[in-house]
């Protein structure tokens, strides 16, 4: 794993990078003292995890959390202070350390952060010509194409929908747009991919599939109706 260490107390930085140099796949690539450096940083060059200080001048660790470009970063805290707990945890970090931090609890936070990763990575599917699999309540699970009806974008998950379950997997439609074989599947609007052989009818404006409507997008529809046997 790529880090930052970011905080503007010099012995604090040296702790956490002495700590970091003990774990083999921790590699830390600059340390900074203020946000607003680490945020320019991570302009050109992202990295998997920040170790952030909430208290900086300028700019504090709250305020970076919520502009970074690449929200898929980890986000480790580390704060003198314990009030900070609940809006950071809002802010979905991976871990949350209190000063001074441990060797043990550091270990614990490396480790949380090292799952989210892991997880990221089996997150979305992979193309296969029967299947795809996708990790849903932390369990990844085969999920035959010929099963899928529809997917749905919804905020940082999108939505897969069969006859008889739902699956929601941490990612974006564009990327399961990319993993789904596009001879089976279509987009049709900003929020919603399609299978072709799943449509029962076309309506003004949408379509419908098992007996829902789903709204077909004006920039779409030329794409569709070239790909549909309209007799």
């Amino acid at each position: 794993m790529t880090s930052l260490i970011v905080d503007d107390n010099p012995i604090a930085r040296a702790t956490l990078s002495h700590l970091a140099s003990q774990v083999n796949d921790l590699d830390v690539i600059c340390e900074y003292c203020t946000a607003m450096e680490a945020y320019n940083h991570l302009q050109n060059q992202n990295v998997d995890l920040l170790f952030l200080d909430i208290e900086m001048p300028g700019m504090d660790g709250l305020e970076l959390t919520r502009n970074l470009k690449n929200k898929d970063i980890v986000v480790i805290f580390t704060t003198s202070k314990k009030e900070y707990a609940v809006e950071a945890f809002e802010l979905s970090v991976a871990d949350y350390l209190v000063k001074p931090v441990t060797p043990g609890r550091f270990l614990q936070a490396v480790g949380k952060a090292r799952e989210v990763l892991s997880g990221r990575k089996e997150e979305m599917p992979q193309k296969s010509d029967e299947f795809i699999f996708v990790r849903d309540s932390n369990i990844t699970r085969k999920l035959m194409l010929d099963d899928i009806l529809y997917a749905e974008a919804m905020g940082d998950y999108v939505k897969f929908y069969t006859l008889k379950k739902e699956y929601a997997i941490h990612g974006t439609l564009k990327s399961a747009e990319e993993k789904l074989p596009s001879s089976k599947f279509i987009r049709v609007h900003r929020s919603y991919i399609i299978a072709l052989d799943k449509i029962d009818t076309l309506q003004d404006g949408g379509l419908v599939i098992a007996g829902k409507f789903l709204p077909v997008a004006d920039a779409y529809r030329k794409t569709l109706n070239s790909r549909m046997n309209v007799f």
